[in-house]
């Protein structure tokens, strides 16, 4: 009996400490080794990849963000603000009806398949609204000419980039709504887009946002 006790209290002890090792070498070690590696080299990438503007973060550059008008009384959505680079459509984006108190990001797809009456119909309207939105006297923007991107979202939602086509599309109305040269707005483009990464994976993108910030230093908008 003396000794199924005393066995019984090893073993309860046995357990206590490597349970008191394990945490200490998962629970604190192993993250301030991978947290310190990280901030050592790859600090950006560690803190959440911020965007920074004007001495201030401004968003991040994994994170897609909207460029509307403030929102007028009777409406539900407000319209883009056509003076900058616009980013894919967010359809997927759900509303946080959890916990009211703060406002949410909420990341999602619509779920929808390729026959479905509700995303024909959402597509068509998108496309309509980029055409009208981005015709400009002159040049009018040929229904072929809207890339795919430009009328559906991402899986998430947050897609932060959008493809150089729709980037083009925007470049006469965003050179016009700001009295700027489309070649002056053009050459912005062109500096952010990026290749595919090492030359063969993805495909060639633009950052939206680091697209209208080179945007805003150059018109001087504060």
């Amino acid at each position: 009996m003396n000794n199924s006790v005393g066995n019984t209290a090893r073993l309860i002890g046995a357990g206590l400490r490597a349970l008191l090792v394990l945490t200490v070498i998962c629970g604190v070690l192993y993250p301030l080794a991978v947290t310190g590696v990280a901030q050592a080299l790859l600090p950006g990438k560690a803190n959440g990849s911020e965007v920074t503007a004007d001495g201030r973060t401004v968003g991040s550059e994994l994170i897609g963000q909207r460029y509307d008008l403030p929102l007028k009384k009777g409406q539900e959505t407000a319209d883009p603000d056509l003076k900058w680079f616009q980013p894919r459509p967010s359809n997927g984006l759900g509303e946080n009806s959890v916990n009211t108190q703060y406002k949410l990001l909420l990341s999602g797809a619509t779920n929808l398949s390729g026959a479905n009456k509700d995303l024909i119909r959402q597509v068509k309207d998108a496309k309509a609204a980029v055409i009208e939105d981005n015709s400009t006297p002159g040049h009018r923007i040929s229904p072929s000419d809207v890339p795919a991107d430009a009328v559906t979202s991402s899986g998430s939602g947050l897609d932060p980039h959008i493809s150089p086509e729709y980037a083009d599309l925007q470049v006469r109305r965003v050179a016009a709504e700001n009295h700027l040269s489309v070649r002056q707005v053009q050459k912005l483009v062109d500096d952010h887009t990026d290749g595919r990464t090492l030359g063969f994976i993805g495909e060639p993108r633009v950052n939206v946002l680091q697209l209208n910030i080179a945007l805003r230093e150059l018109t001087g908008k504060g």
